[in-house]
């Protein structure tokens, strides 16, 4: 079974890049947010900056935020302390293994989003990074997960640089709305990561980050 979103629905492949000439920086992130896929579709090319300073501020490395039958839940992968803070940087921040974290966030998916349109096509793609500790650093995680997002959508993953601590590029939050399987009850959730979008839409996804990408709301 396909669970690439050109090959599920040829028509909806989008004319990626927008932009082939820009160049964006971006954090390392855990299943990010919406607009930083349309970003990353977007633009010519991508590095995701793992030199970083560490910094216990940045969440958004370790942790993701989805939506549930109570409304917004975060989800956070424990890291380990590093030796200095002062000198780490997020390359050398190793994942902890308290609390079970790697089958508690995969019930939590399958629990919020089991019953989403597109869940049960995509969860296979999934699972396997939640079937044990997966070890290693926080952004070798988020990498593994972010190059089975970008395989869903069919658009190019970023380049990934363990010595680059540039600057990250600044990106407009995506508001547009869009169908969420509770939004009767709990009314449109914002802000949620690129996963509610994907099983929320399925095929759909990558036009809407191709509206998200053409409407002004990215200033990059």
């Amino acid at each position: 079974m396909s669970t690439k979103i050109s090959d599920t629905n040829p028509c909806n492949s989008a004319p990626w890049p927008l932009e082939p000439r820009r160049r964006i920086v971006l954090a390392p992130e855990l299943a990010g947010s919406i607009e930083r896929y349309a970003a990353i579709a977007a633009a010519g090319d991508a590095v995701v900056a793992e030199g970083l300073p560490f910094d216990k501020r940045r969440k958004s490395v370790h942790r993701m935020a989805i939506a549930d039958t109570r409304g917004r839940l975060e989800l956070t992968v424990p890291i380990a302390k590093p030796d200095s803070s002062r000198s780490a940087r997020w390359a050398d921040i190793a994942l902890s293994d308290h609390g079970n974290w790697w089958a508690v966030h995969f019930t939590a998916l399958e629990s919020a989003y089991g019953r989403t349109p597109f869940f049960e096509f995509y969860a296979d793609r999934f699972a396997p990074l939640y079937a044990d500790f997966p070890g290693g650093s926080a952004v070798s995680f988020d990498a593994r997960i972010e190059a089975v997002i970008c395989d869903i959508l069919d658009i190019k993953a970023p380049r990934r640089d363990a010595a680059l601590s540039e600057r990250p590029t600044a990106l407009k939050p995506c508001q547009l709305p869009y169908w969420q399987v509770r939004a009767d009850k709990l009314g449109f959730i914002p802000g949620l990561s690129i996963l509610d979008l994907i099983f929320n839409l399925g095929p759909d996804a990558q036009l809407f980050l191709y509206g998200c990408a053409r409407s002004g709301i990215l200033s990059y």
